[in-house]
């Protein structure tokens, strides 16, 4: 709750450093986005228009370990490229070395989500989920606070690149480095994430031999009602957790499902430290309930769910196949199967070694290579150097 309080906080101070020019046709958004052209715009807030300035500050800032508090970590540490910006990692750690409860997510096209992060409906565009991960204290990630965001932006003040980068995003405000500034800045890069060029995307272009045929046949098991996947992901996004430019604001979907991954006690519930939605609305409805997350790239973005629990894909694929997942012992034994709280498309299913083995090739082909090293997304000090 304080983190939402805080994100929110943050956001109502944006309206006085949003007077930039910017393109104001799509095709101008598009080419700064180099968006493919079966992706819709997405929604971008009319208080931070998208400008190259501002994607070149903050890919500068996203690389920069000067953005934590004490100055070892930067967005990046948690966010690889080479891992399609996710980490590798059952679950970071933040700066002072408090591990995180929740799995680093991926961030190819991020900006087309409707929610942001595992299980909050309060943060709905990157401006009001960015000052989360700089300013959370329980536990912490970047560490930045009331006592020493001061020290933090002088940094970026008394840094001659900085100053012009700074001035250059921001040409009608003489103010310097601040906190709305950075967030700003950031999601205006964070933006540029998008990832459109996997193997799928050849062959929704119209490339039949993009996919093998293995690849085919999972893709068909993928869309199919005996697995039903694609129910809650499907679109560029691959995911249901979706909107853009042009989505009627009352359509908006903001889903959170329950997948039967704990069963503790008998009632739904998840594990004491991270119940999901629930610690949010304290609806006992809720508990449990997270954001589908988008399957861009998901063979690097290992390990699954949102607590990192499961190692591989086959485990992913044989939890919804049981339709829950067992834990034996210890305080959080349960069985997720017979969930009270568990969404009615974890039913379960039969397949076969051989249909694993399409469904994890066809997850593969979700793989944008040209992500992993698309110069315009690298770390600009390497540049530099």
């Amino acid at each position: 709750m304080r983190r939402a309080a805080s994100a929110l906080l943050l956001a109502a101070l944006f309206a006085g450093c949003s007077g930039e020019d910017a393109p104001k046709e799509g095709a101008g958004v598009r080419e700064l986005l180099d968006l493919p052209a079966r992706f819709e715009l997405p929604a971008i807030p009319e208080t931070n228009p998208l400008t190259a300035e501002k994607i070149r500050l903050g890919r500068h800032l996203f690389y920069d370990k000067q953005l934590s508090a004490n100055e070892t970590q930067s967005c990046a540490s948690c966010h690889h490229q080479e891992l399609a910006f996710a980490d590798g990692l059952k679950l970071p750690q933040g700066s002072t070395g408090q591990t995180l409860s929740r799995n680093s997510p991926g961030l190819a096209n991020v900006a087309y989500h409707s929610t942001l992060t595992w299980a909050n409906n309060g943060l709905l565009s990157l401006e009001d989920q960015i000052p989360v991960p700089i300013r959370a204290d329980n536990p912490v990630e970047l560490g930045v606070n009331d006592g020493n965001v001061d020290e933090v932006l002088k940094r970026f003040d008394d840094d001659p690149r900085y100053q012009e980068l700074f001035t250059a995003a921001f040409p009608r405000s003489d103010s310097g480095a601040t906190v709305n500034k950075v967030v700003m800045a950031l999601a205006s890069f964070v933006r540029t994430i998008i990832s459109g060029d996997s193997a799928y995307d050849r062959y929704l272009d119209g490339d039949d031999d993009a996919l093998d045929e293995s690849q085919k046949r999972g893709l068909a098991l993928f869309n199919g009602e005996r697995l039903e996947c694609f129910h809650c992901h499907h679109g560029v996004l691959l995911s249901v957790s979706y909107h853009d430019a042009n989505t009627t604001p009352g359509t908006i979907q903001y889903p959170f499902f329950n997948n039967g991954l704990y069963n503790v006690g008998g009632d739904g519930s998840y594990p004491s430290y991270d119940q999901g939605l629930y610690e949010l609305t304290l609806n006992p409805k809720d508990r449990g309930m997270f954001r589908p997350s988008s399957l861009r790239n998901v063979a690097l973005t290992a390990p699954y769910m949102h607590d990192g629990s499961l190692p591989t894909l086959r485990d992913v694929i044989l939890h919804y196949s049981r339709g829950g997942s067992v834990t034996e012992s210890g305080p959080y034994a349960g069985d997720g199967r017979l969930s009270p709280l568990k969404s009615g498309l974890v039913r379960g299913f039969e397949i076969d070694e051989q249909e694993i083995q399409d469904v994890s090739a066809f997850l593969n082909a979700l793989t944008d290579e040209s992500l992993l090293t698309n110069p315009k997304l690298s770390d600009p000090f390497l540049e530099a150097n």
